[in-house]
């Protein structure tokens, strides 16, 4: 008996360690909306994490062609400008931080295609500075939201009930507030995004 019993232990330490297949967003679109003095991480992190899971991640902005961020030497290529794209490109929007915020909502273009794809249902996920484009956009009164403290009274005063808290979801809008937070709110958009069997994906039950 102590032999099969040693024997039980033994083989159940040598299997391989099973790994569940993380959540997936296969053919996902989503576009990150930067512009001069993006924050590095919170365009980086969630770019890297989306694509990861089979995300086709786009960067736009005003115009095309390198911009740096304000915080790093790091800089990100703008791909296609706000000029030529669509809401109906994309799946979800995401607003990093930094001082590209404050450039973008003097961006005439820039606040209509922000507006437009919240108003359109799709997800947006604002961090840290990012959602002062939203505040621009006139579409945050009577939501619940969050951001970097030091825009706390603006929110407020956009009529945001803000919350401190790592990551705020309402309705198909996702807040989080400083670089600490962007698991959270990586995940967050994962979730939001992640393709849901409908019925017709559901393959017909085997006749007996």
């Amino acid at each position: 008996m102590i032999l099969i019993m040693g024997l039980f232990i033994f083989l159940s330490a040598c299997q391989p360690e099973v790994r569940h297949k993380p959540d997936v967003v296969d053919k996902t679109k989503i576009a990150v909306l930067v512009d001069e003095g993006f924050h590095d991480g919170e365009a980086y992190m969630p770019m890297g994490y989306l694509t990861n899971r089979g995300a086709y991640m786009m960067v736009i902005g005003p115009e095309t062609g390198l911009v740096t961020a304000y915080n790093s030497d790091f800089t990100i290529m703008i791909q296609k400008s706000i000029e030529d794209v669509d809401v109906d490109h994309f799946d979800a929007l995401i607003l990093p931080g930094g001082q590209a915020p404050a450039r973008l909502r003097e961006n005439e273009a820039g606040v209509d295609f922000v507006r437009a794809f919240f108003n359109s249902g799709k997800t947006v996920a604002a961090i840290c500075h990012g959602p002062q484009v939203l505040i621009t956009a006139g579409v945050m009164e009577g939501v619940d939201a969050t951001g970097f403290g030091g825009i706390r009274e603006e929110l407020e005063e956009a009529g945001v009930n803000y919350l401190d808290e790592s990551v705020v979801i309402y309705n198909n809008l996702i807040t989080s507030r400083t670089p600490p937070d962007l698991y959270d709110f990586s995940e967050a958009i994962k979730q939001a995004v992640l393709i849901k069997p409908t019925i017709e994906d559901i393959p017909p039950k085997p006749a007996m």
